[in-house]
């Protein structure tokens, strides 16, 4: 960001999706806490060399970067350049060539059944229009090709903490469902069986041991996670719900946290297009 903008306006909620996630550190968070999500839902997705694969929502490219170690043709698409940039920059220190492309994951500019594969990795669950998503994501692949979607589930410390931070954020639109159904079973399936057939889905736990104490956990979703950043500036004003928020927080890192590990919960969906 520019020296020479306003500090009020720095401190400013952002206003817009896309704003939202430029804000913080999303990349190094990727880096140090999310990065074996990628591969984890490749492996499931059973990518193989050739294959035309869309990671969509990609963020800064954990699973696509997966995909094309596999030997995938991949085209990764963000509805934020910044994150875009650090996945280039990525695949470029990797010696990896893939396609992008800056993209809505509600109206995906691609062709009907262009791709084999079509993957989101904790990605496409932030999309305000959920079934409008799932639509695009079916339509781009092709029949008999494969879906796969890797969610927080509600119940798990990520699930609970975006819920936690939901009531704060500015940027949701009004009526939007939550995000983190995405994570439950009966939902997902739901929002793709007009779709799909041979519909399977499986939770795992990503394990994190990054933190010393829970608190660490809470400052650091502060300082790098562009949705907590987002609801903190929202509330900033108002020193009472600033402090219910940090203890609502504070209160659910305890409650995951164990010999300073934290298990994050989260649902695969893998499905084939009809």
């Amino acid at each position: 960001m520019a020296h020479d903008t306003p500090v009020s306006e720095r401190q400013a909620p952002a206003t817009t999706h896309r704003d939202m996630w430029a804000l913080g550190d999303y990349p190094a968070m990727a880096a140090e806490l999310l990065a074996p999500l990628g591969p984890i839902l490749v492996s499931a997705s059973g990518i193989r060399p050739g294959d035309r694969v869309l990671d969509v929502a990609a963020g800064t490219g954990n699973a696509a970067i997966a995909a094309a170690l596999a030997g995938a043709h991949v085209v990764a698409s963000d509805l934020t350049p910044e994150l875009l940039r650090r996945a280039q920059q990525r695949a470029a220190v990797a010696g990896l060539k893939l396609g992008w492309r800056e993209a809505n994951a509600e109206a995906l500019p691609f062709g009907f059944g262009e791709f084999d594969v079509v993957l989101s990795t904790i990605g496409a669950m932030f999309a305000p229009r959920q079934q409008r998503t799932a639509d695009e994501l079916a339509r781009v692949c092709r029949r008999g090709g494969k879906i796969s979607v890797l969610s927080w589930t509600p119940d798990g410390f990520y699930g609970q903490l975006l819920s936690t931070i939901r009531p704060y954020r500015p940027t949701l639109p009004q009526g939007a469902p939550p995000e983190v159904w995405w994570g439950r079973e009966d939902y997902i399936s739901d929002l793709f069986k007009d779709h799909v057939c041979d519909t399977r889905t499986q939770r795992g736990s990503l394990s994190v041991d990054r933190f010393d104490r829970p608190d660490e956990c809470v400052e650091y979703f502060k300082q790098c996670y562009g949705p907590a950043i987002n609801a903190y500036r929202n509330i900033g004003r108002d020193s009472e719900r600033v402090a219910k928020l940090d203890a609502e927080l504070s209160e659910l890192s305890r409650e995951y946290f164990t010999d300073g590990v934290m298990e994050w919960e989260y649902l695969i969906f893998t499905a084939r297009k009809r």
